[in-house]
């Protein structure tokens, strides 16, 4: 059998019934790797040895009749934010490829390795996390499978783009205002942001501390599944990581999802996108005879809230580097990505009372939402207004009106991640057109309803992410 496009479920159940050997399939992924990537710019590093070592360890486990984990010999990547033991973590910065090497492994590395999986590698991203389009000056553009002229999305574009493009199943990114979803939607693959502090995010290096999330991409909704289940539980490293016990969802994934009361988004959700965003929405609803509407009130000042926060939280983080007083070998302003330092700098100069005020509204926002989901469990809603732009792109015209690409693509993930909320971007495909993906948004620690949702979709054939091969030679 050939495992190049089987999701993970699929390739550990192989492993562990000897069908195939955990380093065959490490070295499967490795060949894919060198095969294609040098048209995706998908990773930045490739641990061929420590993979091959860690692959060889759960055959010979296997081997001694013990099971190594439900992710068995499963090849797994990571956005290079996250700690490799010995290896940098640039977080797609050159300044932080002088770093000394990370002395361990994060600790949602740690947790997928305890599971089996083989870690083969770390992922191409926007510099510190800040953007969604991948379009790094120190290491290049991701490209987009379906489209190579196109942007993989960002900042977790090079995961997405991994698992789109079949080099592996699973691959971890972060999310603060969207950078799960997006590219995940416009790569066409499953793209989940659990509830803010569900997840550890110990040896993560952080954008703005009050936003950020990690999550998983996929090419199956039960492999989102196993992935959020083995990830889930405290973390004494992670001061927000929460305390509350952890809910399997794997087992609840194939109940009836008649009793999950859902609404598509309104108002604010509806405007400003392509007609082709709403159209893939709606056949989400159809699939699932959804007909109720709900509006999220003040999506537009959550979104705006966001920007200031993000912004400053952020600059916050590099203050000195931006500096041009400091100290020489502290003050790197010029090291900086271009499109990233100005970003940094005019969120260094946003007033106090702005970030505040900011702060203050997002608890209204957050009371506001409480009170929607009283009301319904699962909101619909377009992930973003358009599909992959080309890369380089800087302008697009929606309802008439000429607007930026790059702050545009989180339209709808901003006012979601704002307060926390876990969010599944699951993908549509569409004949001789390129994906889009639609939001699945719940209350927090409601993420069982959302993948039972997702699973019911998939079961239907409304949602998949086939693996992309007709853009690569």
């Amino acid at each position: 059998m050939n495992f190049d496009s089987a999701d993970a479920i699929t390739i550990s159940a192989a492993v562990r019934e000897a069908k195939v050997s955990a380093v065959e399939i490490t070295q499967a992924a490795l060949v894919r790797i060198a095969a294609r990537d040098n048209q995706l710019n998908c990773f930045t590093t490739v641990t061929v040895e420590t993979a091959l070592v860690d692959a060889a360890r759960i055959d010979r486990e296997i081997a001694q009749g013990n099971n190594p984990g439900i992710l068995a010999g499963v090849p797994f990547a990571v956005k290079n934010l996250f700690d490799i033991a010995g290896r940098t973590t640039l977080a797609g910065s050159k300044i932080n490829a002088e770093n000394p090497a990370a002395t361990q492994d994060a600790t949602a590395i740690a947790k997928l390795k305890q599971a089996g999986a083989v870690l083969v590698g770390a992922l191409n991203m926007d510099e510190y996390a800040y953007g969604f389009v991948t379009e790094n000056s120190h290491y290049g553009a991701t490209h987009n499978p379906h489209d190579l002229q196109r942007s993989a999305g960002g900042s977790s574009g090079g995961s997405a783009a991994a698992v789109a493009a079949g080099l592996v199943p699973l691959t971890l990114g972060s999310d603060t205002n969207g950078s799960i979803r997006v590219p995940a939607a416009l790569c066409g693959v499953f793209g989940f942001k659990p509830t803010y502090g569900r997840l550890s995010r110990a040896g993560v290096a952080l954008f703005s501390s009050s936003f950020d999330h990690i999550g998983p991409f996929a090419r199956s909704v039960q492999d989102i599944a196993t992935v959020f289940d083995v990830l889930q539980g405290e973390d004494d490293r992670d001061p927000i990581c929460t305390k509350r016990p952890p809910e399997l969802v794997l087992p609840q994934l194939n109940q009836d999802i008649s009793d999950i009361r859902i609404a598509i988004a309104a108002d604010y959700f509806t405007k400003g996108t392509e007609a082709e965003a709403l159209a893939a929405v709606q056949k989400v609803a159809d699939a699932i005879e959804v007909t109720e509407y709900v509006t999220i009130p003040e999506a537009h000042r959550a979104r705006a809230a966001a920007f200031v926060i993000t912004a400053s939280e952020g600059a916050n983080l590099h203050l000195e580097k931006l500096r041009r007083q400091s100290p020489p070998k502290v003050s790197r302003p010029q090291d900086f990505d271009p499109a990233t330092r100005d970003r940094f700098l005019a969120g260094a100069l946003i007033p106090s009372n702005w970030y505040l005020q900011a702060q203050r509204f997002r608890k209204w926002y957050r009371d506001r939402l409480r009170e929607v989901f009283q009301n319904v469990d699962v909101i619909l809603a377009p992930t973003t207004p358009i599909s992959a732009p080309l890369i380089g792109q800087q302008t697009m015209i929606l309802d008439g009106e000429e607007i930026l690409v790059r702050p545009h693509l989180g339209l709808f993930t901003q006012p979601l991640s704002f307060i926390g909320l876990p969010v599944l971007s699951v993908p549509i495909q569409r004949p001789n057109a390129l994906p889009l993906g639609v939001q699945l948004i719940a209350a927090p620690y409601n993420e069982a309803l959302i993948l039972r949702v997702a699973a019911a979709l998939e079961a239907k054939n409304v949602v998949s992410a086939p693996v992309i091969f007709n853009a690569l030679k």
